[in-house]
This record gives C-alpha cells, sequence and structure tokens, in this order.
C-alpha cells in the first residue's frame, strides 16, 4: 500500500512538471508579427497562431470586416488606422483571450438591419479592448454574450444624427462580470448601454454630448457605477426594471431640455444612490415604481426639480442631502407619499434652532404649495415668482393643507452638510 500510494504521489508530481514544462515550451514558441499597410492585416492574422502577439505599424489600412477566432493579441504603435470604409464592421473577436490596444478604427458602416461595431465581441471570455480611438462609428466597442471582459481607455467619438440612425458607444448585451472604466463617448444615442448584464462596474467615465442617455441600462442587476461624469446629454442615466444597483461619486450635469433628467429611476428596487453631483439638470432624479431605495449625502444644486417623485413609489429614504438653488426641492403627483426624509440641508428652510445643536426645531415640508398645483395644471408654471405663488406657499406652510401630510424632515440640518 505504501508503495502503491508513493507511487501516485510520484504521478502527480511529475504530471505538475510535465505541464509545467509544456506551458513553457508553449510561451517560448509564440511569435510576434509585425504589419505594415502593404503586409495585408487580415491575411498577418490568419496566419498567426494562437496566443501570438500582431504589432500593426503606423499607417492607414483599408479594412474589411476581419475575424480574430484564436487567442491573440493586437497592439497598434502610433495609432494606426483601421479603416472600415463605411462598408460594414471592422473587427469581430469569437474568442477567449484577445487584446485590442492602442489601434485607431474609423468609418463604421450603417444599418438599420445588423449592429454594426468598429470593435464587437461574441461569445467570449477575458477580451481586453484597451486604449483604443474610435472615430466615426455606429456602433463603438459591442460585447454580446461575453463574460469578464475590460474595456478601458478607450476614446470614442461618433457622428451624431438621428437617433434611429446612431448607435451606442459602448454596448454590452447579455454579458457578467466586465469592467467598462476610464473611456471618453461622445456623440453616439447613449453613451454606455446595459442589457440583461450583472455583477458588472462601470467608473471613471466621462459620457457627454450624446443623443439620448449618458448611460442607459435595463435588467442589469447587482452592477456598480463609480465617478463617472454624465454631462450634456439628452438625458443623463436611464435606469429601467433592475434591482440592486449601486451608484456613487458620479457627477450627474447640464444635462437640460423639456425632457432631459440626471438620472431617471423606473420600477428598479433595493438600490443605493449616494454622494453624487447633481447640476443644472431639467429634473436631477426622476422616480416612478422606485422601491426600497435609499438615496443619501447627495448634492442638488441649481436644477429644476430636485427629485421628481411619483405616487407609485415606496419605502424609500433620502437622508443627508444638500438642497440648493432648486426651483423645486421635492415634487409629487400623489396625495400619499412614503418615502422618509431626514437630516437634510434644505435652503428653503426658515426655521430655528433654539438648543444650536445644528438640527432645525421644526420640520420642514419640502413639497410646496405650488408644486403641487404644477403636478396637477401644469400650465400654471407660468406663475411662477409671481407674488401671489410665493403668498400661497407661505400660506401652505402655516396652514398645510393639500401638501402630503407624511412628506417631511423632521431634523433639517441648519448648514449644508460636509460630504
Amino acid at each position: 500500500m505504501q508503495t502503491a500510494k508513493g507511487f501516485r504521489c510520484i504521478n502527480s508530481r511529475c504530471l505538475w512538471s510535465l505541464c509545467a514544462i509544456l506551458l513553457v515550451s508553449f510561451s517560448m514558441q509564440a511569435r510576434t508579427w509585425v504589419v505594415l499597410p502593404k503586409h495585408g492585416l487580415g491575411k498577418t492574422i490568419a496566419a498567426a497562431a494562437a496566443y501570438d502577439t500582431v504589432i500593426i505599424q503606423k499607417g492607414v489600412f483599408r479594412a474589411g470586416n476581419i475575424l480574430i477566432d484564436k487567442p491573440l493579441t493586437l497592439i497598434g504603435q502610433n495609432f494606426p488606422v483601421l479603416d472600415g470604409q463605411w462598408k460594414g464592421e471592422i473587427l469581430t473577436i469569437k474568442s477567449n483571450d484577445v487584446t485590442v490596444r492602442g489601434i485607431q478604427f474609423e468609418n463604421v458602416g450603417i444599418t438599420s438591419m445588423i449592429d454594426w461595431a468598429a470593435i464587437k465581441v461574441l461569445e467570449a471570455q477575458n477580451v481586453r479592448i484597451l486604449n483604443n480611438r474610435i472615430r466615426n462609428s455606429y456602433f463603438g466597442i459591442y460585447l454580446s454574450a461575453s463574460d469578464n471582459c475590460l474595456v478601458k481607455g478607450n476614446d470614442i467619438q461618433g457622428n451624431p444624427k438621428e437617433e434611429q440612425n446612431t448607435g451606442n458607444g459602448i454596448h454590452a448585451w447579455k454579458c457578467d462580470s466586465i469592467v467598462v472604466e476610464n473611456n471618453d463617448i461622445q456623440g453616439h444615442r447613449d453613451g454606455i448601454y446595459f442589457e440583461f448584464v450583472t455583477n458588472s462596474t462601470v467608473q471613471q467615465n466621462n459620457s457627454h454630448k450624446n443623443i439620448r442617455y449618458g448611460l442607459h441600462f435595463m435588467f442589469s442587476h447587482k452592477n456598480s457605477y463609480f465617478y463617472n461624469i454624465f454631462r450634456n446629454n439628452g438625458s443623463g442615466v436611464a435606469v429601467m426594471y433592475t434591482k440592486y444597483v449601486t451608484m456613487k461619486y458620479n457627477t450627474f450635469e447640464h444635462n437640460w431640455g423639456g425632457a432631459a433628467y440626471g438620472l431617471l429611476l423606473k420600477d428598479i428596487s433595493d438600490s443605493v444612490i449616494e454622494q453624487n453631483l447633481f447640476n443644472t439638470n431639467t429634473i436631477a432624479i426622476y422616480m416612478e415604481g422606485c422601491n426600497r431605495s435609499v438615496f443619501s449625502k447627495n448634492q442638488f444644486v441649481g436644477n429644476g426639480y430636485a427629485i421628481r417623485l411619483l405616487a407609485n413609489c415606496d419605502d424609500n429614504t433620502v437622508r443627508q442631502c444638500n438642497f440648493r438653488r432648486n426651483t423645486f426641492d421635492i415634487a409629487t403627483n400623489g396625495d400619499v407619499v412614503t418615502t422618509k426624509v431626514e437630516n437634510n440641508y434644505w435652503d428653503k428652510y426658515e426655521g430655528y434652532d433654539l438648543n444650536r445643536d445644528g438640527i432645525g426645531d421644526v420640520p420642514f415640508r419640502p413639497i410646496s404649495l405650488f408644486a403641487t398645483v404644477v403636478e396637477r395644471i401644469p400650465q400654471a408654471m407660468m406663475l411662477l415668482r409671481s407674488f401671489t405663488v410665493s403668498l400661497l406657499d407661505r400660506i401652505e406652510k402655516v396652514i398645510p393643507s393639500i401638501t402630503p401630510e407624511g412628506m417631511k424632515d423632521e431634523a433639517p440640518m441648519m448648514k449644508p452638510i460636509k460630504l
């Protein structure tokens, strides 16, 4: 028995040693290919073996659709240009363990039938798309049914047309555990679009000047969004039919227009929106069917509406936020509101603090009478800033009658909260 056991151990050691030798041998056999425009990029990629590296020299490559169906590394030197000549897709990846870095993609074809992209990843894992430039694309980077991918440091600029003829900058469908980080995206329909994407992170991106949304995601649970800037888009961010979302340290700014939002929340639940800046948006946060979510330590500055809360929202909490220079701090179309507001700073608060503990001694009602009237009669907005409106609001503060009884901050802060 001892001999048999010892024999098994020796075989196990030999097996690991053999695997290590094979891996070293395999890595030594990997080749590096250097490509100039005259060589033909597609032919070189077809000739390369798995885990080879292809270095693309500076120049312009007239590229048809190039297929990568093996593990490969593509590295551009001084941003060589892959020109799709407006005929279709440029690079399609159908393999795990592919890296694409330092290349400029331009002139992707446009069609309403096929989602052509500068770079498309199909049913692959461990794909890394790093520090590329994309110009005049229909879709920029498109991930489909792909997991554990990294999209980082890319500069994506579209040529915006009508919404129906413009694709998304970074588009992900049915993916898991992807990271979208430090990209600059502009001139697309949506800067970043997620659908059926889970356990993923979007951080430190600048998504601006897009036709519809800076970020749009649907049915995408358990994702996190940190330190992003959503500025000058048709609307900032739309979150729909999603749960377990974390959004922290983001900036929603200058999303202004007749139907523009900083953050649109529709049918979401159990989420955290914390330490974000909402600056100069038509509506900073629009909530419809939003339940059991926490909004804490956010800054609302200079918005038309800071929060517009529909009556079908339930059991949310707004705490320790600063509300400054907003036309309306909170508005709702319902008579019964279950959202809690607590320990916020309101620049419209006119109460007092006799014991000087920094907390107001009388509650603050953030929903003004005029905001309630406008929800029911939108045409009344023309009376904004009039003496009559100011008089009505003061009467409502003294004798509340129309605004929801449950919507009040029992302990408002006397000074802005340091965040």
